[in-house]
């Protein structure tokens, strides 16, 4: 049962009789501290690995989305690389300037736009091949554990998603009732008319 704790401080939780009491906001007992730090850590191996290709780490995740398919509207590739549409935009604008990418009209709709792989960007995945090892021998990890790892943290994602969505459903219920439009035709653009590449 839980045990007192002094006045100010953080609830502690005593598990088992002759357990120690444990101070749920101890720093070192934090799932999000120890993702952030992790996050941290690991992107700034790919550093070093990513410049002689011209990419930042974002940039990295968009060839990666467009290594397995392509071509693929902004708003699929920026569900499939967790990031918003507006916040893909200037990556996207990098991209294109560097030579590794094309934004054109969506033949199929022309309010969209698809994002394709050029020449060298194609090229580029030969160069990519190499990182996946060289960061494993830097992490000193093994494929079956860093595998085990991503496994464990897609299920965390999901159901933080999960957590996420079931909130904002909720709050939409309870402030729009079935629910209110902004009047934007697709994912990408606001209108047919005027729209501009971006």
């Amino acid at each position: 049962m839980p045990t007192a704790s002094a006045p100010g401080s953080a609830p502690a939780v005593q598990d088992e009789p002759g357990e120690q009491a444990t101070d749920l906001l101890a720093l070192d007992r934090q799932v999000c501290f120890a993702l952030a730090v992790a996050s941290r850590n690991v992107i700034a191996l790919y550093r070093p690995l990513l410049e002689p290709m011209g990419l930042t780490h974002p940039q990295y995740l968009v060839m990666l989305a467009l290594w397995e398919e392509e071509p693929l509207r902004v708003s699929e590739l920026a569900r499939r690389i967790s990031l918003e549409p507006a916040t893909l935009s200037p990556l996207l604008k990098r991209l294109e300037a560097s030579g590794m990418v094309t934004r054109t009209r969506d033949p199929l709709d022309e309010r969209a736009l698809a994002i394709s792989l050029t020449t060298k960007g194609r090229r580029a995945r030969s160069r990519a091949e190499k990182i996946p090892p060289a960061i494993m021998e830097r992490l000193g990890m093994g494929l079956a554990e860093l595998e085990g790892l991503r496994d464990g943290l897609t299920r965390l994602i999901e159901a933080a998603r999960g957590t996420e969505e079931t909130r904002t459903t909720e709050d939409a219920r309870a402030t729009n009732g079935a629910g209110a439009t902004d009047g934007r035709t697709t994912d990408d653009f606001p209108s047919p008319q005027g729209s501009q590449l971006t």
